[in-house]
């Protein structure tokens, strides 16, 4: 996501380095390079303008303290401006109602009925709430199946009327049983098309009247560019939308939507989807997101990826088990279940200052535990809480029932050993710099290896 554009802009505050001061001349050698970058990330052209003419104002008027570079300072102007540009603040959508209506509108493929359930998922687990889903597209072939697959992986109900070919009756009908069930949200899933179209916005609209929702979502799919963003001006001239879904966010997308779409449609993007799983959508905080473009990671959505999957009270006894030295192998297999629920990897190690840029070009599969699993999978019970007893007969009949070889499961076992011995190291001396410095050693050496179980 964005790599391109974080390169590019890279390369054009480079123009900077070594310079004693901002100048004209050097700000709009930079900026000319700036909106370049911009424009390849198929950024809106007035958008683009807009943005670089707004830095250089804000650049020229500043005066560059002795302990800041002018390339320095020039980023940090770059990254609010770019925040502001994306809206400047998460916006949260409004719940006050019960049922709080919510319609999902888009284009056929963008991902409006999986995100119907991702976000019913969310406010569920979220937010507390008792989410129903409306299936409202009458046209799609197995639209409606595919709705209650969704619904049935979130686990959350769905209303449907198979007779039924009028989406307003289909809709009213919903709320009607959300009021006798008890749900306080309805998501309604409407139909699409391959591109606009009267019927369907005559029909949408149609649905929108009837049930006054308090929120209208336009779901787009941020790898069609800056089509995108002439498709939602075209849905809120006729909606008038509440907030955005970019889908596809985790794909090869150059970013323009997401930089355009907020300054042309005057909306907020209120959610990002960041891949397959039904948990991977994120709220969408402007802030954070120009810092992953300019390179300077988004250590806080990592932190609040990793407490989603966090139980305390499986902590501490987690804690406990490395006090005494007991974490085993089955402990191991619950932490990288743990790690693969928080989404794509290579999204996630992008969130660390740095490591984004580092990684671009490694081709990180999500698939990367598999074998370390199948060699965990193979080993008995017993041995998976007792490593101590894995002698080289029992790696030979592990490797040969995980698909591996024996090279792979020493490794394994080898890495797995030294990482208790630092972790119990850890846990004695908490707050030791040493013991810190030697965990990170530990990263380093499995990152070089290929990481656990790496060929």
């Amino acid at each position: 996501m964005f790599d391109n554009l974080s390169e590019r802009l890279e390369r054009s505050f480079k123009i900077l380095k070594g310079e004693g001061k901002i100048t004209e001349i050097n700000v709009a050698e930079t900026l000319k390079d700036v909106r370049r970058a911009l424009l390849d990330a198929d950024v809106n052209y007035k958008v683009a303008k807009n943005f670089t003419d707004e830095v250089k104002k804000k650049a020229l008027g500043m005066d560059v303290l002795t302990a800041v570079k002018p390339g320095q300072l020039m980023v940090k102007i770059v990254h609010d401006e770019l925040a502001q540009l994306m809206g400047g603040e998460a916006v949260d959508l409004n719940l006050k109602a019960n049922p709080t209506i919510i319609l999902m509108a888009g284009l056929q493929g963008s991902g409006k009925t999986t995100h119907t359930g991702k976000l019913a998922l969310m406010l569920k687990t979220k937010k507390g709430k008792r989410p129903l889903l409306a299936a409202c597209d009458v046209y799609r072939p197995a639209a409606i199946d595919q709705l209650e697959v969704v619904a049935g992986q979130v686990g959350v109900p769905v209303y449907t009327n198979r007779e039924s070919k009028d989406p307003v009756r289909i809709a009213k009908d919903a709320i009607a049983q959300a009021k006798r069930d008890g749900n306080d949200v309805v998501i309604i899933d409407t139909a699409g098309r391959l591109a606009v179209d009267e019927q369907m916005m005559r029909e949408i609209k149609n649905i929108k009247d009837a049930v006054e929702p308090h929120e209208i979502l336009f779901v787009v799919d941020a790898m069609t560019g800056q089509d995108a963003v002439n498709t939602a001006k075209e849905f809120n001239d006729r909606l008038n939308f509440t907030g955005v879904i970019l889908t596809k966010l985790d794909g090869d997308t150059r970013g323009g939507a997401a930089l355009s779409i907020r300054t042309v449609v005057q909306k907020p993007i209120k959610f990002i989807g960041t891949g397959e799983k039904m948990e991977a959508l994120d709220v969408f905080y402007p802030e954070r997101m120009a810092g992953r473009i300019l390179g300077m990671g988004d250590v806080v959505s990592l932190v609040e990826r990793a407490q989603q999957q966090f139980d305390e009270e499986e902590a501490k006894k987690l804690q406990k088990k490395i006090a005494k030295n007991k974490f085993d192998f089955n402990d191991f297999f619950e932490q990288i279940q743990q790690i693969k629920k928080m989404g794509n990897i290579k999204d996630l190690a992008s969130m660390i200052p740095g490591v984004g840029k580092a990684i671009k070009d490694v081709d990180i599969d999500n698939n990367s535990f598999k074998s370390v699993e199948a060699i965990i999978q193979s080993m008995t019970p017993f041995e998976r809480e007792h490593p101590e007893v894995l002698n080289q007969s029992r790696k030979m009949r592990i490797a040969k029932g995980s698909g591996t070889n024996i090279q792979e499961v020493n490794r394994l076992v080898k890495q797995f050993d030294d990482m208790r011995k630092v972790m119990k190291k850890m846990n004695d001396l908490k707050g030791n710099p040493r013991a810190m410095m030697q965990m990170q050693q530990m990263a380093a050496k499995m990152r070089g290896g290929g990481g656990f179980g790496g060929r």
